[in-house]
């Protein structure tokens, strides 16, 4: 089972982003749409990491 982001924790991976640019992110198609677990919003990290490296290795090119 992947482990599981609170969005507190998406933040800090994300480099402190703020809760707003998340959410712009996130209704942009940036960040996927979280998994809703009660009242809190989760995201896989495996899926964050993907991402982060994608992104990496666009800057790179």
């Amino acid at each position: 089972m992947a482990a599981l982001l609170s969005f507190k924790a998406l933040r800090a991976k994300l480099g402190d982003r703020s809760r707003s640019a998340c959410y712009e992110d996130i209704k942009l198609g940036r960040l996927p749409e979280p998994i809703k677990i009660g009242r809190n919003n989760y995201w896989s990290e495996e899926v964050i990491d993907s991402l982060i490296e994608e992104l990496q290795e666009q800057s790179d090119d």
